[in-house]
């Protein structure tokens, strides 16, 4: 998605225990991401696509650019609301609540 800017924010920047990813649109912000990013992998922990900003496809290109950034992906407790759009981004179910993808190598 052209015009789509993902910046993460380490933790030590943030003085959080987090590392965060801003979601910006044109130059417009739209979303935020909560991960854990250790060496070639990234935990999410949450993706929140502001409301006025939902349904276009924004959480899905953030999990697009990690896939390209990373080479595992946890999706740590996802709800079973959010099982569907896991699955449509090729993550499998790790049976403990988790849903992981891996690079292929």
């Amino acid at each position: 998605m052209e015009n789509l800017l993902i910046e993460f924010i380490e933790k030590n920047v943030q003085h959080s225990e987090y590392d965060w990813a801003n979601i910006t649109f044109n130059n417009e912000r739209v979303g935020k991401a909560r991960c854990l990013i250790e060496k070639n992998s990234l935990t999410i922990y949450s993706i929140n696509i502001f409301p006025e900003y939902e349904g276009h496809g924004y959480g899905k290109e953030f999990v697009e650019y990690s896939k390209s950034h990373f080479n595992k992906i946890i999706a740590d407790r996802v709800r079973h609301s959010a099982i569907g759009f896991w699955e449509r981004c090729k993550f499998i179910d790790n049976n403990d609540g988790n849903w992981i993808w891996l690079k292929n190598k």
